[in-house]
């Protein structure tokens, strides 16, 4: 198996504080072990002026993998559709307090969904809508799970789909909006078709002329629609298991308009361009870093135990307008997000400052599973022990 290495450059720059990186403690974190259910790792992270990226070997294969590989980033494309957001609305084409409803006139059916549901609402996930296809009864078997890889889905497929089911009871709000918070992907659906509606262009071309091109994000890509697309050369393998056993790499896949695929270097280049002010002014930058709060000013609690379960304000609203913010060992904040494809889950994290930034992915050999990954958890124990 490979063992991490820094990156070849450019050259680390000094250190500007005190406690720079344990490269031991990084080559260790990213080593595959028994149980992690992974099959290689790539990871990024800077601290006092330190940098360093390194990988795993494909524990599958026995095959390196490069530091600069490729990977699917899963949810980490939600803050760059609240970026866009953001960006309309500092353009006076979007008022985040300005409701789906008026946006999106018959969207949401008036015999359910009776209270206003906000643009910001939807990006800060207090919206209370459902989640995707709430209430299939369906559950995927592992061989579906892997045949299920080449389909394509549109944003009006998957809110159809949710709200307007075929054969089973239509949802419902899950609470009032702005009453509490709980992670909502649906929401993020309804806000990409959002803004192909008022661009007038998709996604795609969108993200990529806001995001990508600007901060230089070369290595980064979004989906094709209706194109089953491979991640590029050289990629991190990621695998999902047939009921036999059978490991599928499953480096070609359909997905979402907000599928996309990315390295490490190329998603440190976004939070810094996110936190910088290099993507957003002064207002827009503070929604990433404001929890929602109720009529109390406080902030709002949390729907249940699934999330923002960590911390001084456990079991209370996490999220900002796209990132969450998540305490380490040391007491240290970080805001980021993480991602999740089939094969494949991520995160890039940084303080406020930018002081220390961290990203990684992991490519699977299990089925999905809920929590950190626990190379993320070693990770941040290498970056942030006390």
């Amino acid at each position: 198996m490979g063992r991490g290495a820094p990156a070849p450059a450019p050259a680390p720059a000094p250190a500007t504080d005190v406690g720079g990186l344990d490269r031991d403690a990084l080559r260790a974190a990213v080593a595959v072990r028994p149980g992690d259910g992974a099959a290689g790792v790539v990871a990024e992270v800077h601290k006092g002026g330190e940098s360093w990226r390194g990988a795993s070997g494909d524990a599958v294969t026995g095959r390196a993998v490069s530091p600069r590989a490729h990977f699917r980033i899963g949810s980490i494309s939600k803050p760059m559709e609240a970026v866009i957001l953001l960006q309309l609305a500092a353009e006076g084409r979007v008022d985040l307090d300005r409701s789906v409803q008026d946006y999106l006139p018959g969207l949401l059916p008036e015999d359910r969904f009776q209270e206003p549901v906000s643009v910001r609402q939807l990006l800060d996930h207090t919206s209370g809508l459902p989640q995707d296809f709430e209430g299939d009864p369906a559950v995927p078997s592992p061989d579906e799970e892997v045949d299920r890889r080449f389909d394509h889905l549109t944003f009006d497929e998957v809110i159809q789909g949710t709200l307007r089911p075929e054969g089973r009871p239509a949802p419902g709000p899950r609470f009032s909006p702005g009453t509490r918070q709980e992670y909502n992907s649906f929401g993020y659906r309804v806000a990409g078709k959002l803004i192909e509606e008022i661009t007038g262009h998709p996604f795609r071309a969108e993200v990529t002329a806001r995001i990508l091109k600007p901060l230089k994000m070369r290595d980064t890509r979004a989906a094709v629609p209706d194109r089953s697309t491979p991640v590029p050369r050289p990629y991190l393998p990621g695998y999902l298991p047939r009921a036999d056993g059978e490991l599928v790499d499953v480096n070609v896949q359909g997905g979402m308009p907000t599928s996309m695929t990315s390295t490490t270097a190329d998603l440190d280049r976004f939070v810094r361009g996110l936190f910088d002010g290099s993507l957003l002014g002064p207002a827009e930058t503070a929604e990433l870093f404001a929890i929602p709060k109720g009529v109390d000013g406080k902030p709002l609690p949390y729907a249940d135990a699934s999330q923002c379960t960590t911390g001084p304000a456990k079991g209370t609203a996490c999220f900002s307008v796209g990132l969450m913010s998540s305490p380490m060992p040391d007491g240290t904040v970080v805001w980021g997000k993480t991602g999740s494809d089939p094969g494949y889950r991520s995160g890039v994290f940084a303080s406020r400052d930018l002081g220390v930034r961290a990203v990684y992915a992991v490519g699977t050999t299990a089925p999905p599973a809920s929590g950190p990954p626990p190379v993320a958890q070693r990770l941040a124990l290498a970056v942030f022990a006390r």
